[in-house]
């Protein structure tokens, strides 16, 4: 398909930027989105914290939201709009080049409330993007009404999207201040209850910047807001008669919210644990049986279900691995009294027949990744496969593909395809070596191990391997290497509990992965 290069109108955009205390973040914010072109008639930059010196451009108007003010400062922001359609754009994110004329052809040419993109997320310092919701935005796609397609309750971002101001305005949509700082789940749900046009296209058009070792958790603010929101949005969303898109916002939570927060949890102390585990049942206690029980052995739902049926914090490190991208079920493999998959044998009522049916290509399969590394840096990778209830012996698996992804922007990779033979401690197991001064030739920084299990029918599925600890292993050291003289080599754990390795090369790899370490810890 040939993008759609026809002009679009000239001052028909407005870009309504938010301040912060970081001047040059938002003066880059502000390039951005006057780079766009003719199409933005103005960008208005709400100063929360002052601006510093942003860009001279006659487009360019600084609002003040003043503290203690009514509303947000994006209401601010909006109030001030003269445009016919608005985006909003975070201090420190960017418009990539384009991204208003392509969200603005859509919005015209299907006569559209809303138009949405692809928003990435581009972890710093690496540089590696990952792509929100990316299945929504696939194709291109006109919906007359979101109920058209429950899956937008799973994008809670304001940001990506071009909207008709008059829209916005007659049906009051705003942001609620009592949601900061997730208005934006709020705010979305009050735009899908207003039942908009929607077109939806595949272009990249926003790129939030994070700090990957700057995400905080905190249980008396970050995770009772959030909640308190997506309680919000359900109700939002139920009042409005939009029964599908409320049970989508449900599993949207399960899916994205418990699973995200579950991999940070075993990182806490005891006292974090509990208040959070006892704060989390009470909200899933909220959910009808349906919301929590439709597709019960999805990660997000299994968690939730493990959750309600024990009221103190257990099986952190499990549940941890469960909520991975992919998910893995890592034993024991329970039985009940009478034979029926469950949890554990002290919860038997959390059953997991339905992995019984389940597509292998949907299976939590877990594999444990055992790096040994020598003592001039060359490592053997030991790779063991579990069955599960005996799905995986059903199908017969043959090989796996053993792919090292650098957490770069261009995302070189490095593969081989490795036998999968019986193991006599059960499962199956492969050995394969693991050459960090490739990788460090490759690029320096973290490697992600990725694999895919190959089965004799022919089907296959990705998974991510639990990094296994013991003596010796997950420990970092330099190395004497003839092609780079010297050699940092670190396997470790990632919040998921997957296996990573972390390399630099040389003296200047060896400052530039401390430097990295020292900005994690300040950050």
């Amino acid at each position: 398909m040939h993008p759609d290069l026809s002009p679009v109108p000239h001052d028909t955009v407005a870009v309504v930027v938010l301040g912060s205390d970081d001047s040059a973040r938002v003066t880059d914010a502000v390039r951005s989105a006057l780079g766009q072109g003719p199409a933005v008639r103005e960008v208005v930059a709400v100063d929360t914290h002052g601006l510093g010196r942003p860009p001279a451009d006659p487009r360019l108007r600084v609002v003040r939201h003043p503290a203690g003010s009514d509303g947000t400062p994006r209401d601010t922001g909006l109030d001030a709009v003269t445009a016919p359609y608005v985006m909003f754009l975070d201090s420190g994110d960017a418009l990539p080049p384009g991204a208003v004329d392509a969200l603005l052809r859509a919005a015209d040419g299907a006569d559209a409330q809303v138009a949405g993109g692809l928003c990435v997320r581009r972890e710093l310092p690496s540089g590696r993007e990952i792509p929100w919701q990316a299945s929504l935005y696939a194709e291109p796609a006109v919906l007359p009404a979101p109920e058209r397609n429950p899956r937008l309750a799973h994008d809670t971002l304001s940001v990506g999207k071009l909207y008709r101001t008059a829209f916005l305005r007659e049906h009051g949509i705003r942001f609620p201040e009592e949601h900061a700082p997730h208005e934006d789940v709020v705010f979305t749900a009050r735009l899908w209850a207003a039942r908009p046009r929607i077109a939806l296209i595949p272009d990249r058009v926003y790129v939030r910047r994070v700090h990957r070792s700057a995400r905080r958790l905190s249980l008396s603010g970050d995770w009772q807001a959030r909640t308190r929101a997506h309680r919000a949005a359900h109700e939002t969303l139920l009042d409005a008669g939009q029964k599908d898109l409320a049970r989508a916002a449900r599993a949207a939570f399960l899916d994205h919210d418990l699973r995200r927060y579950v991999r940070e949890l075993p990182q806490r102390d005891e006292a974090h644990r509990r208040a959070w585990w006892t704060r989390t049942r009470e909200f899933l206690a909220e959910y009808d049986a349906a919301d929590r029980d439709r597709d019960p052995v999805a990660p997000g739902r299994l968690i939730a279900r493990v959750l309600l049926a024990s009221p103190e914090p257990r099986d952190l490190t499990r549940l941890r691995e469960l909520a991975s991208r992919p998910a893995r079920l890592c034993p024991p493999y329970a039985r009940s009294a009478d034979g029926t998959p469950c949890w554990s044998e002290d919860l038997p009522g959390v059953g997991l027949e339905q992995l019984l049916t389940r597509p292998v290509r949907q299976l939590p399969l877990a594999v444990d990744a055992e790096l040994r590394l020598t003592a001039r840096g060359r490592g053997v990778l030991r790779l063991r496969l579990h069955d599960l209830y005996g799905r995986v012996e059903l199908v017969g698996p043959l090989a796996l593909d053993v792919e090292w992804r650098h957490r770069g922007p261009d995302g070189t990779t490095v593969r081989r395809t490795v036998p999968l033979g019986a193991s006599t401690d059960g499962g199956w197991t492969s050995l394969t070596a693991v050459r960090p001064g490739e990788l460090a030739s490759l690029g320096h920084g973290a490697w992600d191990l990725r694999l895919r299990v190959r089965f004799r029918d022919g089907s296959d599925r990705e998974v991510t391997a639990h990094a296994v600890a013991g003596p010796g292993l997950l420990r970092r050291r330099v190395v004497p290497n003839g092609r780079h003289g010297v050699l940092l080599v670190q396997p470790y754990a990632t919040h998921s509990g997957s296996l990573a390795l972390r390399v630099a090369a040389g003296a200047r790899g060896l400052v530039a992965v401390s430097r990295a370490r020292l900005r994690r810890l300040v950050h």
